[in-house]
């Protein structure tokens, strides 16, 4: 069975980390992003893997070679001159992949779902497709999968935050304070699914189409089988700057910093909670505070920064425009400095 890594979005939402990289392709703990990912699907045994590019593509080719370093053989694919969406991605990867029953996981996430039992599910349904969901206990900001007698049914909006609630870790339900009751947490999408080669039949040829609109929903419109596959797993998302320090500094698990190769940091500097890339200069009497530092940055003596992702400032001033998406940033000195507590 192949796996496919979807890699080709923007990123915007990570400027300025992804300047000069797509998404997929920023360190994460010293390692690209989508290495995890390729390491994560051979733990199960995929061994052909194929990688949609689009955005800055080399950067993804650069991280991932052929793919040996994390136990994988990669096969490219290239969306050009526009991305084609999740559902054009498949389309355009069709020939590798209609052969046989395929996976696909998203290029953003780090997870130990057990891709083994949501295979097991979706052989013992005989589904088109099995969507991996996991409950949204946080009731963040992604998308609702109704769900009945173990089929998909729907798709909704966005939960709603509910007032006066807590969140109970054991049950992993929230639960009103008054009233006494309580609200089952609502069922997302992880970006794991696995599809049967009859999915080809409802996805266009040759255009950009997302895979809910394009397969999905016709699918369940038509009276096709979609297993749900809820999952207890570990599953984080980097799709924001905050996400993306929040998640690193739970994963180090106690750690105060991580550091990447070629870092010079003064004893006399004070860093704590903080991410920091390669080549990096922390000068004497500098003090950082939940910071992400990218590559080649250099900290002055007694700076202070808390709070902030910051990149070299030439990046940006060599820029042609920033992300509407993105979070605001200055410059400050050589740097470009943002503030996460937007």
């Amino acid at each position: 069975m192949k796996a496919m890594i979807l890699a080709a979005g923007f990123g915007t939402r990570l400027f300025p980390l992804t300047i000069d990289r797509t998404k997929p392709a920023i360190p994460f703990l010293g390692k690209p992003l989508v290495g995890y990912v390729a390491e994560y699907v051979a733990r199960f045994g995929f061994r052909d893997v194929v990688v949609n590019l689009h955005h800055q593509p080399d950067s993804v080719i650069e991280a991932l070679g052929d793919g040996s370093d994390y136990g994988v053989k990669i096969h490219y694919t290239r969306e050009e001159p526009q991305i084609l969406g999740t559902a054009g991605a498949l389309d355009n990867a069709r020939e590798l992949l209609e052969d046989e029953t395929f996976l696909i996981v998203n290029g953003k996430i780090i997870t130990d779902i057990d891709i083994a039992a949501a295979i097991e599910t979706h052989k013992k349904t005989g589904a088109i497709a099995t969507m991996v969901l996991k409950e949204n206990a946080q009731r963040e900001k992604f998308t609702e999968v109704e769900t009945a007698d173990g089929l998909v049914t729907k798709f909704g909006g966005f939960p709603e935050k509910i007032q006066n609630a807590g969140f109970n870790v054991q049950d992993r339900t929230m639960k009103i304070r008054n009233p006494k009751s309580v609200i089952q947490s609502p069922l997302m999408f992880t970006g794991i699914h696995i599809l049967e080669p009859r999915v080809f039949d409802y996805i266009p040829r040759g255009v950009y189409s997302d895979i809910v609109p394009s397969f999905y929903n016709p699918a369940i419109a038509a009276g096709e089988r979609i297993a749900a596959h809820v999952t207890g797993g570990k599953w984080f998302e980097l799709s924001t700057i905050p996400r993306y320090l929040d998640i690193s500094l739970a994963i180090l698990d106690g750690a105060d910093n991580f550091h990447g190769s070629d870092c010079s940091i003064s004893d006399e500097a004070t860093v704590s909670d903080s991410i920091i890339w390669d080549d990096v200069v922390i000068e004497s009497g500098a003090r950082l505070h939940r910071t992400i530092i990218a590559d080649g940055v250099r900290i002055r003596a007694n700076e202070v920064y808390e709070n902030a992702a910051i990149v070299r400032g030439e990046m940006v001033k060599n820029c042609t425009e920033v992300p509407e998406k993105a979070l605001r940033g200055e410059f400050v000195g050589d740097n470009y400095v943002v503030s996460l507590a937007q």
